[in-house]
């Protein structure tokens, strides 16, 4: 396993963080690794852009139409 040393955080990040690890309770370092470790496993926010092309070209054309027609439509009947 490696080490990580961050140096010059600000004490009220300190202090939230060790406002956030005692809600979990866990220890600041514990508290750290969790976040650093979801971070890392979160997908990027061009992997999620892509994905969301991709089911928008998945998505039939007339889906993609403004809905505010077949609303009032509904409303009447």
């Amino acid at each position: 396993m490696a080490n990580i040393t961050i140096r010059n955080l600000d004490d009220d990040v300190v202090e939230e963080l060790r406002a956030r690890a005692k809600a979990h309770h866990r220890s600041l370092e514990a508290e750290l690794r969790q976040i650093l470790s979801d971070a890392a496993r979160r997908p990027a926010m061009d992997e999620l852009r892509a994905l969301a092309e991709h089911i928008a070209a998945l998505t039939p054309a007339t889906a993609q139409e403004d809905s505010t027609a077949l609303i009032r439509e509904d409303r009447e009947r």
